[in-house]
């Protein structure tokens, strides 16, 4: 245990340094956003592309995996609501609160963090994961959301979400991969250099830009904020270990990382689906605060305990 936390703690280092770099004002807000879209456009992109190559579309086409993880979210997703509504919340605050609770940082966080601690072995698993809250969550939370305010479908709405999920590069750096992968061709040895010099500036950047970015951050609702990071850290992980290991007798390993991916901390894009929507944002930037400060803690244990699987 102690092994593990060792090991998890040059990942919040990072993050810890990039905080106080936000927090000083040596590091302004307009100089996170930018760091921030050189990981997403371009260092991680080059990373999952890497990854993806390497793979073949099979070895992403884990059925046990997938219904696990999906089951899992499902249930805490209704619970989450179910609970909102009993307070009377309205629809998109409930809507915003269930994607705090299964929306984990696996792009930031979870890529560089499980690949280097679980083993390259975790890759098809954590990119399946992606898959899956990139584009079944968001396009679910969305047309939810569309169904309650207007009452119908926008029959623009397939193309908007097509269109959406197109243009986050990271769908389309793995999309591109396995596209890659399938035509049987090695990469050549001067672009894998290329994309290995560029990938590896995803980790600590990545890192750097989330604890910045957390930086102007307050705690607001303590109560739900906390119920919320709970959700995620604890009741997330849990829920996906008994469906990973009792109901869809997932393969060991595959389960391990499954577990530990659902143990990731609120995903900062969640805050971004709530100001677009006007869905409690600051109650969503305090739930990605405080969840990212606790999954110091509860992390490590996760790891420990999947790592003996």
């Amino acid at each position: 245990m102690i092994e593990i936390f060792l090991k998890t703690l040059p990942f919040f280092g990072l993050i810890g340094l990039g905080f106080g770099a936000g927090r000083t004002g040596f590091f302004p807000p307009e100089a996170t956003a930018y760091l921030t879209k050189f990981v997403f456009y371009f260092a991680l992109s080059a990373m999952l592309f890497g990854f993806a190559a390497n793979l073949s579309l099979s070895d992403l086409l884990d059925a046990r995996a997938a219904g696990a993880y999906l089951w899992a979210c499902a249930v805490v997703y209704v619970l989450v609501m179910a609970i909102a509504f009993l307070r009377r919340a309205r629809m998109e605050e409930a809507l915003i609160e269930a994607h705090c609770t299964i929306i984990g940082n696996t792009g930031f966080l979870g890529v560089p963090l499980l690949i280097v601690l679980l083993g390259p072995a975790s890759v098809p698993t954590v990119l399946l994961i992606l898959t899956i809250d990139l584009i079944v969550f968001s396009s679910l939370f969305t047309i939810i959301i569309t169904l309650s305010r207007d009452g119908r479908i926008d029959r623009d709405l397939p193309r908007k979400l097509v269109i959406a999920v197109l243009k986050n590069p990271m769908v389309v750096a793995m999309a591109l991969g396995i596209a890659w992968s399938g035509t049987g061709l090695g990469v050549p040895a001067i672009a894998n250099d290329f994309l290995t010099l560029l990938g590896a500036a995803a980790t600590p950047c990545a890192l750097f830009a989330i604890g910045a970015s957390l930086a102007d951050k307050k705690v607001d609702r303590l109560a739900i904020v906390t119920w919320l990071s709970f959700g995620k850290l604890v009741l997330h992980p849990a829920l996906t270990a008994f469906a990973a290991l009792v109901l869809f007798k997932v393969e060991p390993q595959v389960a391990g990382v499954l577990i530990a991916a659902a143990a990731l901390p609120v995903a900062g894009n969640v805050f971004i689906l709530a100001q677009h929507y006007n869905a409690g944002p600051a109650r969503v930037s305090a739930t990605i605060l405080v969840s990212t400060l606790a999954s110091i803690a509860t992390v490590p244990v996760v790891i420990a305990w999947v790592t003996g699987f």
